[in-house]
């Protein structure tokens, strides 16, 4: 306990009901013997041997201290020396959850894979009511076991994953591009990786850390992605194309620098279709899952695309939405597949990547659905194709 967390709750009262002592100080307990080194190091000891570390509630002031490795007392000094996963359930004034200090150091932090349960809104002690309620217990325990019950049930996988979006060159210094920042498919990578797969990550420019224990592919192009597919596909047993790939490229690119001189008329040729290509070249056994970004009738132009490009299943992200899917850190989806569209609620993109993956492994071994009554097109027109 934290000096903060004395002023609530006294330290004996947890000890009384957990059966366990207490730890309240870094230095050596008042009354133990100066000289004993398991008590001057307890921090060390209690950092190596812990499962997961648990901060619930976590105050601003905590989540600032882990954020830039302050370490003046137990339980900041134990949080740099465990490498146990590090969950933290935030709750404070709704001012203090907002302020912009605050959500740095929340990125931070999740960029430090620590797990956020986010806090609810509601009736704060404060008097106001707004989020930084401190989350269910249900919702925490949930999140903790999620955390400690690691599952490896992609050992024995590859899974090449495509990020990012592709850039095609207009002059030396310009370039057609997209929005993608590439969030999506390093979080799918990250998640494979974790759950036992043999990662390669055919990335296209970005401003992310590669996850670690990945290998990462650079490339800048369509065609520099396509020829970084194909050259490994044959070692892939999963191909996940989570990449904004550009549709067209100029015609011709400028040697120098194109001056600006008034109107411009640009003549676009179409790029290559790498998950055509992909689906065209796959082994036997492999699955092939492709991401398209959608503005407008995002399930029938989904299943269009499914159908037109024969892929196992289609991610569809509906990217009109606000607060998901380009630049940001959450998403939401839908899995479709032949016979299945199943939406994915909101959540971070790690956390999505994770339920992505578990519908992934379900085609492994396809379980029969009924489709929601509330889409009979959908149905009919899958039907239809047989």
């Amino acid at each position: 306990m934290t000096a903060a967390a004395q002023q609530f709750i006294a330290p004996l009262t947890f000890a009384a009901l957990t059966g366990h002592k207490v730890i309240t100080d870094l230095w050596t307990p008042e009354g133990s013997d100066p000289g004993d080194a398991s008590s001057a190091i307890e921090h060390i000891d209690a950092a190596q041997s812990t499962d997961a570390l648990v901060v619930a509630p976590a105050t601003a002031d905590i989540l600032a201290k882990f954020a830039h490795g302050i370490a003046d007392d137990f339980l900041t000094t134990m949080y740099l020396a465990t490498t146990a996963p590090v969950i933290v359930a935030p709750a404070m004034n709704a001012n203090m959850w907002n302020h912009a200090a605050t959500q740095a150091n929340l990125e931070i932090l999740a960029n430090r894979h620590v797990r956020i349960v986010a806090p609810e809104s509601g009736y704060l002690a404060c008097g106001m009511v707004g989020a930084g309620r401190l989350a269910e217990n249900r919702g925490i325990v949930d999140t903790v076991l999620s955390v400690l019950l690691h599952r490896n049930d992609l050992a024995g996988e590859t899974v090449l994953i495509t990020a990012g979006g592709t850039r095609e060159a207009l002059d030396p210094v310009r370039f057609l591009g997209n929005r993608s920042s590439g969030k999506m498919g390093y979080a799918m990578a990250e998640a494979a990786q974790r759950r036992g797969a043999r990662v390669i990550l055919v990335s296209a420019p970005t401003a992310l850390r590669a996850p670690a224990n990945v290998e990462v592919v650079p490339v800048v192009t369509t065609q520099q992605m396509r020829d970084a597919v194909l050259g490994r596909l044959d070692q892939a047993s999963i191909v996940i194309k989570a990449a904004a790939v550009a549709d067209y490229r100029p015609r011709s690119q400028a040697d120098q620098k194109m001056r600006r001189k008034g109107p411009l008329t640009l003549e676009l040729e179409p790029t290559e279709d790498i998950l055509a290509a992909v689906v065209e070249q796959r082994r036997p056994g492999m699955l092939v899952v492709g991401f398209a970004a959608e503005t407008e009738d995002v399930l029938a132009h989904g299943r269009d695309k499914l159908l037109r490009k024969g892929a196992d299943a289609i991610v569809l992200n509906d990217v009109s939405r606000e607060g998901v899917g380009f630049d940001s850190d959450r998403n939401a989806v839908t899995f479709l597949t032949r016979d299945r569209a199943i939406e994915l609620p909101e959540l971070t993109k790690r956390e999505l990547a994770d339920q992505i993956l578990d519908e992934i492994l379900t085609l492994r071994s396809p379980r029969k659905e009924v489709l929601s009554e509330s889409d009979p097109d959908l149905s009919m027109s899958l039907g239809e194709q047989g």
